[in-house]
């Protein structure tokens, strides 16, 4: 059936430990497949890092410093991180739960302890080297973004190394990700991105070893972070090495480039493929008034020999919450837009959390400031979620009645998604509203017809016939199959 995902910003949820059967009990009765643990890996903080190059004061779970690690600040003992991250392990697994982590392959944090020890330090590049150098320069931190902490003297990067995003310079700006060094999986990009990939690249070697730590720990996939900054032949080389532990292994891209999804898929031998600039985007634009719902068609149709390795999403870490001002600005938008995203193709479903009771992300966070989302770098709460938390209970007990209302068909309609044979593997057919706010659609599949409709429309209802039946859609109103 269609893959219904939970992704969870760990730290900003709690613990470890608190996920109990109880929390994990109530996450499975949304109809969630798995559970993706975000910022489970070791990564650099203010208080263990030296704070020039450490985002907010908690860090980015995606500046790893230690790949064989569990982050500490995640453990009710930090001594024991580990340990409560296997049990966490066996809780999800007895939920009747599957468990993703973040691969971050693209880039480590500069505090790094698994890379670089055997690097040649005197030259830009070299094919078993694990950073891209700039030899006879010393590395510059942006310009201090904590004007009340000061830089640690005692911590120094010669010869300076390239940054993440790809910044071949010595100075990187604060809007770059300078906390992070790039890794170097044999392109030489100083010299016509030439490919050096035989013998196999030192980097390529070890980014397997850790990904079979992580499989032989017992999680069941990993989402890899920036998948399209990594050469696609580390994926199709890896995936099938890894996969011999455990054939049932989830792979998750992080991609943005549509026209190279096929041969991610085919070469790189993922499983499934972010949708971010094709559905995502087409159903944005519709909500924010640039766009009709033919632009959702189009983007559906383009992409139909691939619906079924596509993950589809309203909300991530990366993206503005939904009802944000900076998005919808109500989280009752959600209920057509989440129609949408679920049930027009056979893609699997994505749900942020906190998404699910209307979390709207307000205010600044720390270093990401006042910008719709949940921040990544700074210890925060997510108050919308508390309520439903309510004090360790996980009953919603907190939650107000539209909030209660939302979750419930957030829980109705994910529970569809994940057990219809039609949804999982279906032909989507265009149902004519007469409306350009308002979609309609059957999925059809060995016999069997479900009709779904989805009103964007905030102020007018819509009425339309199909197939002999008359459907009235209220304002924001749907039709959820039949």
């Amino acid at each position: 059936m269609k893959l219904t995902i939970y992704q969870v910003f760990t730290r900003l949820f709690g613990r470890l430990n608190d996920f109990t059967p109880t929390a994990l009990r109530a996450i499975r009765d949304l109809g969630v497949t798995h559970v993706w643990y975000t910022g489970i890996i070791e990564h650099a903080t203010m208080a263990k890092d030296p704070p020039q190059v450490v985002k907010g004061r908690a860090g980015s779970p995606y500046a790893i410093t230690d790949y064989y690690r569990v982050h500490r600040d995640l453990a009710s003992s930090p001594e024991r991180a580990d340990e409560e991250f296997k049990k966490l392990l066996e809780r999800t697994h007895a939920a009747g739960l599957k468990v993703l982590i973040d691969f971050v392959p693209n880039h480590v944090a500069r505090t790094n302890i698994n890379f670089g020890d055997n690097d040649d330090l005197s030259v830009p590049f070299s094919p078993q080297n694990n950073f891209y150098y700039l030899p006879g320069l010393y590395f510059v931190p942006p310009v201090a973004y904590h004007p009340e902490l000061t830089p640690d003297p005692r911590w120094t990067e010669f010869p300076a190394k390239a940054t993440g995003n790809d910044v071949f310079s010595a100075s990187p700006g604060l809007s770059d990700w300078f906390e992070t060094v790039k890794l170097n999986y044999g392109i030489d990009y100083l010299n016509g991105r030439t490919a050096h990939f035989f013998p196999v690249p030192d980097t390529w070697l070890r980014m397997a070893e850790i990904l079979a730590f992580w499989t032989r720990m017992g999680v069941d996939g990993f989402r890899c972070d920036m998948a399209e900054m990594v050469p696609v032949e580390f994926w199709g080389w890896v995936i099938p090495i890894v996969k011999k532990t455990n054939p049932r292994l989830l792979f998750i891209a992080e991609t943005y480039n549509p026209d190279s999804y096929g041969r991610y898929l085919d070469e790189g031998k993922f499983d499934l493929l972010y949708d971010k600039v094709g559905l995502y985007d087409s159903i944005r634009d519709v909500v924010q008034g640039r766009a009709d719902v033919g632009k959702i068609v189009a983007t559906h149709f383009q992409m139909e020999g691939l619906q079924n390795r596509l993950l589809n999403f309203l909300e991530n870490h990366d993206e503005q919450r939904l009802a944000s001002r900076f998005f919808a600005g109500d989280p009752e938008v959600g209920r057509p837009a989440l129609v949408v995203s679920a049930c027009l193709g056979q893609g699997a479903e994505l749900v942020y959390f906190g998404q699910e009771v209307g979390e709207p992300a307000l205010g600044a966070q720390g270093f990401s400031g006042d910008d719709g989302r949940t921040t990544m770098f700074d210890y925060a709460t997510v108050p919308e979620l508390q309520r439903w938390i309510n004090g360790g209970k996980f009953d919603g007990g907190g939650l107000l009645p539209q909030q209660l209302g939302l979750r419930s068909f957030y829980r109705d309609l994910l529970q569809l998604a994940s057990s219809s044979e039609v949804l999982a593997k279906g032909s989507t057919r265009i149902v004519p509203t007469g409306s350009p706010l308002a979609l309609a659609w059957f999925r059809e599949y060995d016999g069997q017809k479900l009709l779904f409709a989805a009103n964007f429309d905030r102020f007018q209802g819509v009425d339309f016939e199909a197939e002999g039946q008359k459907v009235h859609l209220e304002p924001l109103g749907y039709r959820l199959g039949s």
